[in-house]
């Protein structure tokens, strides 16, 4: 006669690796979505660091304007 604590164990460990392999699956699945999103993503980021770098420079730029009109008017030209 066979135990059927032991094959109640193997039916719940069947379906806990059947559940984890489809876990495992749609994790990899995910991860390579990811990585296309990622990839895909690369030329907005690329952009964005630039116009972030062109703002900072317009704005390094009007200060040092600003620093020189004052000075222009302080010294009557």
């Amino acid at each position: 006669m066979e135990n059927p604590h032991a094959e109640r164990q193997a039916v719940l460990l069947e379906r806990i690796l059947k559940n984890t392999s489809k876990c495992t699956e749609t994790i990899l699945e995910l991860n390579h979505c990811i990585s296309e999103i990622i990839r895909e993503n690369s030329q907005v980021n690329i952009a964005a660091n630039l116009a972030t770098k062109y703002r900072r420079n317009v704005q390094y730029n009007l200060e040092a304007t600003k620093g020189d009109r004052s000075a222009d008017t302080t010294t009557g030209q």
